[in-house]
């Protein structure tokens, strides 16, 4: 195998392990700080990107709700 195969071939499991590592965050809503983070960059330059404990906090919130469910 040629030097450039190999290392295309890196690539494209680079990428495809990336995806699987996103989807599964996604599956068991776990969220993804580092694509929040580059869409921010890319789309957003000037705002500030919460830490990650604010982000996460925040994700909990938006998953869950504040305060107790009504559940029971």
């Amino acid at each position: 195998m040629n030097p450039s195969h190999r290392a295309a071939l890196r690539h494209g499991f680079l990428r495809l392990w990336h995806t699987l590592r996103q989807m599964a965050r996604l599956i068991v809503g776990i969220p993804d700080y580092d694509t929040y983070v580059a869409h921010l960059r890319r789309h957003h330059p000037d705002r500030t990107p919460l830490s990650y404990e604010a982000f996460f906090a925040e994700r909990q919130v938006a998953r869950y709700g504040k305060g107790r469910s009504r559940c029971c």
